[in-house]
Order: C-alpha cells, then structure tokens, then sequence
C-alpha cells in the first residue's frame, strides 16, 4: 500500500503555527508566504480605516468607501489564498533542487516567482486603494490607513528581495537585468504612493 500523502495547508494555521512554521529552516514556506500573511493584514486594516470613516459620518464618500471596503475584503482574502500558493509554485523547484538537475532548476526559478510578483503587483494595487483613502479618511481610521500602508510597503519589499534573489542565480543576464529593472520601476511607483498616504495621514 503507497503510503499516504499529507498536504499542509498553511493558511488555515493558527497564528502561533504559521509564524512557527515561517521560523523553521526546513519549512516549505518561503519569503512569499510571510509577505502574502503580511498583505492580508495591510488589506484588513484598509478595510477598517475605511468602516472607521463610514461610521464617523463626516464624509460625503459613502459609494468610494463601501468600494474601498468591497475591494479591500477582495484583497485580504486573494492574500491568504496567495500563503499555500507561494508553497505551491516552488514545488517544481524544490524538486529539482533534490534531484540535482541544472537544467531543470534553471526552468525551474521563473515558476516559482510567481507568487511574489503577483503579490507585489496587488500591494502596489492596494497602496492606490490606500492613496485614495488617505484623502477622506477620518481622524480616528489615519493611523489604521498610514499601518496598512507601512504593511503594504513592507510586503513588496521583502517580496522583491525573494525576487531579486532568485533572479541572481539565474544563468540569464537579460533576465536578471529585466527583473532587476521591473522591480526598480514597480519599487519607485509604490515609494510615491506611500510617501503621499504618509503625507495626508500623519
């Protein structure tokens, strides 16, 4: 009889089990699933800066809030799918890392950014949302606003080091040049939104 097969699924841990289980050097985990952990709070509290300014009742923006909320909740819950799906697009990877195989691991490495790219491209999509916000946010929801902001920010940056990373051990110099670029361009677009979030809720 084949022994049988365990599947982890890291996104319905506790937060001493996940946070554990990001602490273990051999876990399956990776940068990627740490920064989608940390999206989903950032989204959070965009949700609830954005409940905080609906309730105070001191802004005519109630369609743009229920909005910001509706595509927050939208975000917070894409960034706890992303935490196994990070685990998941490194398995070709991490297979090929066992086996030995060069070849393999050098086709391997694309695949398994993909998750970190993709959460660097929502946060960069939930630092806009935050952009907005920031603007008619009440007095009480700024700091929960600027906190989202600080998170997002995090979030890419430790994504783009995953990214910067991998692409370094990649035999390609135009691939390592692209990535290298990209991030640099997506990493000037989030700075401006963030320092503008900053700006209006400090």
């Amino acid at each position: 009889m084949a022994d049988k097969i365990t599947i982890e699924v890291f996104r319905k841990k506790l937060p001493d089990e996940l946070t554990k289980a990001l602490s273990e050097a051999d876990s399956r985990t990776d940068i990627g699933s740490g920064a989608a952990l940390t999206g989903a709070v950032a989204a959070s509290y965009l949700i609830r800066a954005a409940a905080l300014t609906a309730n105070a009742g001191e802004s005519d923006n109630g369609e743009r809030l229920a909005y910001l909320q509706r595509n927050g909740e939208i975000l917070r819950s894409y960034m706890v799918h992303l935490i196994d799906e990070d685990v998941k697009c490194r398995g070709p990877l991490r297979k090929a890392l066992r086996e030995g195989d060069a070849v393999t691991v050098e086709a391997a490495r694309e695949p398994a950014a993909a998750i970190a790219n993709e959460i660097v491209n929502m946060m960069n999509q939930l630092l806009t949302l935050l952009d907005e916000l920031s603007g008619i946010a009440s007095p009480e929801a700024k700091r929960f606003t600027a906190a989202a902001a600080d998170l997002a920010m995090g979030a890419v940056q430790a994504s783009m080091r995953y990214l910067l990373d991998l692409a370094a051990q990649n035999s390609d110099e135009t691939y390592r040049y692209v990535v290298k670029r990209e991030n640099e361009i997506t990493l000037d677009a989030c700075r401006g939104l963030y320092a503008g979030i900053l700006g209006k809720t400090e």
